[in-house]
């Protein structure tokens, strides 16, 4: 019963609204996969099977509702060299491969490692892929006059202002339709998606890639298959994320990595490349409306339909609509209250935030900004801990020089420590209190070896208290200061 209910929810709770806005987002979808299969090497169809198969697909079997996943321009790039090199039968195999390797990371439970990424390196995220969007327009203007202007300034007034009057219909779809219309009477002299690319009036075919079934075809295909599954899967994860914070509702990473392998699988069966979840497309999806599963898939069923079927009609929609859209979807994905929040921000928190959108725009590639955001997060991180405060004090009575140690010992604070002692001062017995010390690493019981021996050379015993369990434990199994001959290291 609890399954049934799910289904309706999933699918049916939204009808109406999924309904419209995977109308809206198959418009959206058709220039990008034409434009991305142009970076990949490819026919245009390429792209547009992709999409429809991957969509549809990953409608039934992902993990987060409401996210559209296509072909994009982030897996394109990795696919381009590949194309160049051996053809598109190997770009298909390679797709296979891709969906295979993250069919594994989906049981490994990689979407678990999605906690590992920093807010300041979300919003960091968030707003390059703002500006990405933004850019990625900027061409349409190239060689156009001020009809293209015009039309988009009017798409932009038509989606901004027909919401306070009229929301039956998501404003984007009437955007485009009458931008569309205007463009059809007045005869404008605009770029239409019919210019992007010959799009041919036919379904996608079930085929076998025509590859070699050998190891040197694995050797080929498996560095692209294995950096596109990463690829793939972090900017799906993301995207995930963006849609969970503006739905107030969660997903399932481990599912969304199984489903978009399962996807990528089906599209290179039908002659698709690899792609994964597009941010652009998704936050068009959910701000025209799309709550449930049925959006994507009507995105997917649509934009098939619009190929084969209104085939005459999409090859007149100008761009000029479509590209007033991506400003609306770049304009609502810029988190503008992050500039805010910037003076009171800590410097670290701000650094990596603008270090992710200067990676990420410089490089056009989110997942390298991303990776290097948890990088500089992680470096960060570890210098805020890697302080230890070491407090001694010494009773002239017994002799004892008494060391109160209070921090986390690891690789990173390592050298600070062994700066606090002078292993050559004349005292009775040197007492080292970990009380407040949390012992991490192999770095942080060589320390502590080479602590006790170096006393030792100098006829100084060394007393350890205050070990917790864990690090007691750990002291014992790889430390070698209570082993007889034992030496410090010289290092």
């Amino acid at each position: 019963m609890n399954f049934l209910m799910t289904i309706k929810q999933d699918w049916f709770g939204n009808l109406r609204g999924d309904i419209l806005s995977g109308l809206v987002v198959a418009l959206a979808l058709i220039p990008e996969a034409i434009a991305f299969s142009i970076i990949a090497g490819v026919d245009p169809m390429v792209g547009l099977y992709a999409s429809f198969c991957i969509a549809v697909t990953i409608s039934i079997t992902g993990g987060r509702k409401a996210m559209i996943s296509a072909a994009t321009g982030s897996t394109a790039l990795v696919m381009a060299p590949l194309v160049a090199k051996h053809g598109v039968q190997y770009l298909l195999a390679m797709a296979i491969l891709t969906g295979v390797l993250q069919i594994i990371m989906g049981y490994l439970k990689i979407g678990h490692l999605m906690k590992f990424i920093p807010r300041p390196v979300m919003t960091g995220f968030v707003n390059a892929l703002a500006i990405l969007i933004f850019m990625a327009q900027l061409p349409q203007f190239v060689g156009e006059g001020w009809q293209m202007y015009v039309m988009v300034a009017g798409a932009l007034a038509i989606i901004y202002i027909l919401p306070k009057f009229f929301k039956a219909i998501p404003a984007p779809l009437v955007a485009i339709l009458i931008i569309t219309i205007i463009a059809i009477v007045t005869h404008s002299p605009v770029r239409t998606i019919g210019d992007l690319g010959a799009l041919k009036q036919s379904l996608p075919n079930f085929m076998f890639p025509h590859v070699p079934l050998n190891l040197e075809t694995l050797k080929i295909i498996f560095p692209y298959a294995l950096t596109t599954a990463v690829v793939g899967l972090i900017e799906s994860f993301l995207t995930a994320q963006i849609v969970d914070d503006m739905t107030d509702s969660t997903s399932n990473k481990n599912r969304e990595a199984k489903g978009q392998g399962i996807a990528n699988i089906v599209s290179g069966f039908f002659g698709g490349m690899a792609g994964c979840a597009m941010i652009g497309q998704t936050v068009v999806n959910v701000k025209s409306g799309g709550r449930g599963r049925l959006s994507t898939f009507v995105a997917g069923v649509f934009l098939l339909i619009l190929i084969v079927v209104l085939h005459s009609f999409l090859i007149r929609v100008p761009m000029a609509a479509l590209v007033g859209v991506m400003f609306m979807v770049s304009i609502g994905t810029f988190n503008w209250g992050s500039l805010k929040t910037l003076p009171v921000m800590p410097i670290t928190d701000t650094i990596v935030m603008i270090a992710t959108v200067i990676v990420v725009v410089l490089t056009n590639n989110l997942s390298i900004g991303v990776i290097a955001g948890v990088i500089l997060s992680a470096i960060f991180f570890a210098s805020k801990i890697s302080s230890v405060h070491v407090k001694a004090s010494f009773n002239e009575s017994t002799g004892v020089k008494h060391y109160e140690i209070k921090g986390q010992l690891f690789f990173a604070s390592v050298t600070d420590l062994l700066s606090h002692f002078d292993y050559k001062e004349q005292v009775a017995l040197v007492e080292l209190d970990l009380t407040h010390v949390h012992v991490w690493d192999h770095s942080a019981v060589d320390a502590i070896d080479r602590i006790v021996l170096k006393y030792k050379q100098n006829h100084t015993e060394v007393k350890i208290i205050g070990l917790n369990q864990e690090s007691s434990e750990l002291v014992d199994k790889i430390g070698i200061h209570k082993k007889p001959n034992a030496q410090a290291s010289s290092h």
